[in-house]
């Protein structure tokens, strides 16, 4: 079974989640700069067999789109075009920052590491794709 990657789209940085390969488990992999995501999943890509992308599409708790959405719309365009054979799916990704941030100091984790953006935007993705991954029934 191939894998389902997780992705928090940023204008600077990028949160990255996968599942196993039995789509079991949802884990943030990485947290890159937005401008080399699409060499990161070309690389992702050429290891690992990934069947879809989820993409938490940035709403304000009214459900109207965020200041990024149109950007993630494009992302989400080129997604498409170059890899037809993987689905795309956009998810909504209210509250994930928020949540992440809370499952982090939860985690018990450091003042200090609990200040890098780049943990939250990895553990957002994870949590994006874990609801995608419940509300299909996985």
């Amino acid at each position: 079974m191939a894998r389902i990657m997780g992705i928090d789209y940023g204008t600077k940085k990028t949160g990255i989640a996968v599942t196993d390969s039995l789509q079991i488990i949802c884990s943030g992999l990485d947290t890159i700069p937005t401008l080399t995501l699409y060499d990161f999943i070309e690389k992702y890509l050429e290891t690992e067999e990934v069947e879809k992308i989820v993409v938490g599409m940035p709403l304000h708790e009214d459900g109207n789109p965020a200041q990024i959405a149109h950007l993630v719309v494009g992302f989400i365009r080129k997604l498409r075009k170059l890899y037809p054979a993987i689905e795309v799916v956009e998810w909504d990704e209210r509250g994930s920052s928020k949540a992440a941030k809370e499952v982090i100091f939860m985690s018990g984790t450091k003042k200090s590491k609990r200040r890098d953006k780049s943990l939250v935007d990895k553990i957002a993705a994870a949590l994006i794709l874990q609801d995608y991954m419940e509300q299909n029934h996985w």
